[in-house]
């Protein structure tokens, strides 16, 4: 018993989301003494908030397309996320006696669809495993393992064997990810990617009638293509809104990286919308073909094809009239609707943010490399995905590895 009590470490994790949680289930396994901090008053407001309509923990596909969800980063992350992935994810969850089932879409849920009950189960196992919380407390500075702490007020100077910073990016600060870390990391060395708005709306410019008549008409049986420089097209079906100043919902989201990029590249981007993507070109030209004599414009695409309201706003946003005159052309207008995009929606309307603690910053367990002993993990990290569930499951694994790399760091300095 003497020789536990001589090993044991004080770690402290900064950041009481899903992260920084899994970093402090895990060193307190290894039987060191963990110190959560957060600056709100209780922990995971914004997994609690992403629960509200379901909670979706990961996704059932197979490893090789779902690493390749992390982008330009999938070879990086994925030395985390082979440590824990969706598999390890849902065993875990099932430890804390939550039933999970994979929905139509290859979306894993717990079985209530809600977070509240995972997060009681776990905190409940965190505190009485010795993990102690102190909530209220927003880091305001760092000096290697010194940090120092408002709460309500005062200053709070703190100091530890190693830490584990998990604080988010910075979407959604008023859930307490507001990205203030940044300036106190780079003070540090510490290269730090801008962070940018992630799974989030665009701005466009629409023509006043259908600001007026179709803001917030909901555009759905749809899909996008994006076209890169090379000729290569991403294409996804689905549905989102189509707003007074631009479009909202999952099926933007999907495209945000690639929007984005191109927006800080040239000032703008933009996507093709086949308004019919269930027919062929040539299947939508053949039903164009039935028409009726002094049949208006608007009846005869609401009667032949089901065109009416914002998709055939959006259509005459592209085209002149002249591109409609027969059903051939017609057709190829309908089946390629370009909409162009000039600005991200603000970060802090955003899902998730892109940018954070760059992978050069950071060693293969998440150490900094400029401070040792202090990890990251989660949206801290230089990383994106799309919703999902590959937002959390990247979150869970990269805390996951950051408390195995405080335990090696430590059990390395103990034996020094």
């Amino acid at each position: 018993m003497q020789d536990v009590v001589q090993m044991q470490k004080t770690v402290i994790v900064v950041g009481a989301g899903p992260a920084g949680l899994m970093a402090a289930e895990g060193i307190c396994a290894a039987g060191h003494r963990v110190h959560v901090y957060d600056a709100k008053p209780s922990a995971c407001r914004k997994f609690l908030l992403a629960g509200v309509g379901g909670m979706n923990i990961t996704h059932s596909e197979a490893y090789p397309e779902f690493i390749q969800r992390y982008y330009d980063k999938a070879d990086w992350l994925d030395a985390s996320i082979r440590q824990f992935d969706a598999d390890a994810l849902q065993d875990w969850i099932h430890g804390l006696g939550v039933e999970t089932f994979v929905g139509t879409s290859g979306r894993v849920f717990p079985k209530d669809m809600k977070a509240a009950p995972l997060l009681r189960h776990w905190l409940k196992r965190l505190r009485e495993s010795g993990v102690e919380f102190h909530m209220r407390h927003k880091m305001t500075s760092m000096k290697k393992n010194h940090l120092t702490f408002d709460h309500n007020g005062e200053t709070v100077e703190v100091q530890a064997d190693a830490v584990v910073l998990a604080m988010g990016g910075a979407s959604w600060p008023k859930l307490g990810s507001d990205g203030a870390w940044q300036s106190t990391l780079q003070d540090n060395g510490v290269t730090v990617a801008p962070l940018q708005s992630a799974n989030c709306g665009f701005y466009s410019e629409w023509s006043e009638h259908l600001q007026a008549k179709f803001a917030g008409s909901p555009l759905k049986n749809v899909s996008f293509t994006f076209i890169f420089d090379d000729g290569t097209n991403v294409t996804k079906k689905g549905e989102c809104i189509v707003t007074k100043d631009g479009m909202e919902g999952s099926l933007i989201y999907a495209f945000s990286k690639y929007l984005r990029d191109g927006i800080n590249a040239s000032g703008e981007s933009s996507l093709v919308i086949d308004l019919l993507p269930l027919h062929s070109e040539a299947q939508v030209a053949k039903k164009l073909s039935n028409t009726k004599p002094k049949e208006s414009f608007a009846k005869y695409l609401k009667r032949t094809l089901g065109i009416s309201g914002v998709k055939a706003a959006l259509l005459h946003e592209s085209f002149p009239k002249e591109a409609f005159q027969t059903p051939e052309t017609l057709a190829r207008c309908l089946k390629a609707v370009p909409v162009r995009f000039y600005k991200t929606k603000a970060i802090e309307e955003a899902i998730s943010s892109a940018g954070g603690v760059t992978e050069s910053s950071v060693d293969s367990t998440l150490m900094l490399n400029a401070i040792p002993g202090v990890f990251c993990a989660g949206e801290m990290l230089d990383w994106e995905a799309p919703t999902g569930g590959y937002l959390l499951t990247a979150c869970f694994a990269t805390g996951h590895v950051a408390a195995k790399g405080v335990c090696a760091f430590l059990a390395d300095r103990e034996n020094q």
